[in-house]
């Protein structure tokens, strides 16, 4: 088995999309990822009524490697909904998730993003982030 078949098969069982409470809608996009050791983290899309407690899965799995682990690089990702990335922007990290991912590890740019399941397709986060404000930041003493 492939690794975006295995960080696939586990964001895929995350997925059951539910109405948490009257005010909690959750699990419907997960997220697997694979940090640079090669151990792997999900998570899952919580949506609240007021909006500023909002967390995509891609966040809520770096949360889980932090806690977990105390890792902070990121090597693959993979975004599921309803069916695996099929191009385009269907399992694209957000600009928060990608603003965290850099400022939570500048190596992160290395991070491979699947674009299309089927053909294994994948675009780095430094291709979708050239010109990180936060460069300049990170190289200061």
């Amino acid at each position: 088995m492939d690794i975006w078949n295995t960080l696939y098969e586990q964001a895929r069982a995350l997925y059951h999309p539910e109405q948490m409470t009257p005010f909690l809608y959750g699990y419907h996009v997960a997220c697997a990822l694979e940090t640079a050791t090669g151990r792997i983290f999900t998570g899952f899309c919580i949506e609240s009524c007021c909006g500023v407690m909002d967390l995509c899965a891609e966040r809520v799995a770096a949360l889980h490697m932090l806690l977990d682990s105390g890792e902070r690089v990121v090597r693959r990702i993979l975004v599921v909904r309803d069916a695996p990335p099929t191009g385009g922007v269907t399992g694209m990290p957000c600009g928060a998730c990608r603003e965290f991912f850099l400022q939570l590890a500048p190596e992160n740019r290395a991070m491979e993003i699947l674009v299309d399941y089927a053909s294994r397709e994948t675009v780095t986060l430094g291709e979708l982030m050239p010109a990180w404000w936060g460069e300049d930041r990170c190289r200061q003493p």
